[in-house]
């Protein structure tokens, strides 16, 4: 390692030459020459910012091009060599090193951005996943997951997912805190997005209550894609990443490698969350399949839910409630129903022969697979009405938040904004005025954010047809 020099604008960097601490396979030369070569696909600079996010976790920023702005000049190559491969770290973020060595942990996470966009990459180029059609594209996220390492066959059922927002307020991000130290005390590991707030806090939280348990092998998982690890940079908690091609292939990975859902408040992204799990759990094969899914918080989110709870139940039909529970500021409570809805879990695959590892069983519609594209044409041409089965409508209603989220964060939606104007909405009118409702209750929340903390100007615009 060799500190660059300083400049007073510029955050201190270093540059060095690394190897990796443990769990990559070798590469071939053509994929060291697939990551060197910019014009291969835009491998390259998607390697340089993923790289980045994890050189940066820690710092907490909801635009995915400030870091590269700061870092304008970093750079990484990956290097073949004859016992394996070394990367090459020019003008690197200097809080990534101490005392002349980078962080184990950092390093075990970077070298895992390497691995998954080569193995990524390489089969896409060969068509080596077949993504015509949910079989396929089910295969694909397999594929990734195992490659990744995480799978696990002999292990008893015990991932958590918890979703929730990334820029929460405090009481709220101690509440994550204090259910993941329940569950971790109950043997339950823990799987997120990877970066701050609520996907942090449940991971803090169980370290400690696995750490009384004095039990070891622990996992924390991470789970995310591309188009928005620059804005959720991942915590240091995390010990296994996984960087999926897109949100929806992270969203079916979230549901295939989990036993149960946790949902802490949150924002627009949050409301994506939920209503892609319940496009899945809506889906009539799917009826008798268990999956335990909470929404929580502390006392002072109730409001949160409720109006979560009333969109859900205006727009998808009172049945919606009986696929989720509402538990508000009790994190024991939390814990023991998720310990008994992962034991319905173990029984029915049991039952059915389906593996602990992986989510086989469980129907994931055609339409929740295919990544949505948040372009204006698009938007608009959501179909927001109830002449479809439920599960179709929380499938558009999924992609109408997704967009938001694309429109206020990630770098092509901040860019298609700024360039054609607002995204419009259409649906049935009530519906829309609930949407509506939503929204706004998320701007007064404070709960929607912009890059670099400015006042919320909204994205989109809501038209009742």
């Amino acid at each position: 390692m060799s500190p660059d020099s300083k400049s007073p604008s510029r955050p201190a960097t270093v540059s060095a030459r690394i190897s990796p601490a443990a769990g990559l396979d070798v590469l071939s030369r053509n994929e060291v020459t697939r990551l060197r070569d910019a014009s291969q696909r835009g491998v390259r600079a998607l390697l340089r910012r993923c790289a980045l996010a994890v050189l940066t976790q820690g710092v907490e920023t909801d635009d995915a091009r400030a870091l590269l702005d700061r870092y304008p000049d970093f750079d990484i190559q990956v290097l073949q060599q004859d016992r394996g491969i070394k990367i090459e770290l020019t003008h690197a973020p200097a809080q990534a090193f101490v005392d002349g060595r980078i962080i184990r942990g950092v390093n075990e996470l970077l070298f895992a951005v390497v691995r998954d966009i080569v193995y990524v990459a390489t089969q896409m180029e060969a068509d080596g996943f077949d993504l015509e059609d949910s079989a396929g594209i089910t295969h694909a996220v397999f594929e990734i997951l195992r490659n990744a390492r995480v799978l696990r066959p002999h292990n008893d059922p015990n991932l958590v997912v918890c979703w929730g927002g990334h820029s929460i307020p405090r009481n709220e991000y101690e509440y994550t805190k204090q259910v993941g130290y329940q569950l971790g005390l109950r043997g339950l590991d823990i799987v997120t997005g990877c970066g701050p707030g609520a996907m942090k806090g449940p991971m803090k939280g169980a370290i400690i209550g696995h750490g009384k348990q004095r039990r070891k092998n622990n996992r924390y998982i991470g789970i995310t894609e591309p188009g928005i690890i620059a804005a959720e940079s991942p915590n240091p908690s995390v010990n296994h990443l996984i960087i999926m091609p897109d949100i929806e292939k992270r969203l079916e990975a979230f549901v295939r490698v989990g036993h149960g859902i946790i949902v802490f408040p949150g924002g627009v992204g949050t409301a994506e969350e939920i209503l892609y799990m319940l496009g899945i759990l809506l889906h009539p094969d799917n009826a008798g399949i268990p999956f335990p899914f909470i929404f929580t918080g502390p006392r002072e989110s109730a409001a949160y839910f409720e109006q979560i709870d009333r969109f859900l139940r205006l727009t998808l039909g009172d049945e919606v409630a009986k696929r989720y529970h509402i538990v508000i500021e009790d994190p024991a409570e939390v814990a023991k129903l998720m310990v008994k809805g992962i034991d319905k879990v173990r029984d029915y695959r049991l039952d059915t022969k389906d593996a602990f590892f992986f989510n086989w069983a469980l129907r994931i519609p055609h339409e929740l697979q295919v990544p949505f594209k948040p372009t204006h044409e698009n938007m608009a041409g959501l179909k927001l009405n109830r002449d479809q089965p439920t599960y179709r409508l929380a499938a558009d209603l999924r992609r109408a938040f997704s967009g938001i989220v694309a429109g206020n964060v990630k770098e092509d939606g901040i860019r298609a904004i700024e360039q054609f104007g607002l995204f419009e909405i259409h649906g049935e009118p009530d519906m829309m005025r609930a949407l509506d409702a939503l929204l706004q209750s998320f701007v007064a929340q404070h709960r929607m954010k912009l890059p670099g903390g400015s006042a919320y100007k909204p994205c989109y615009r809501v038209i009742v047809d």
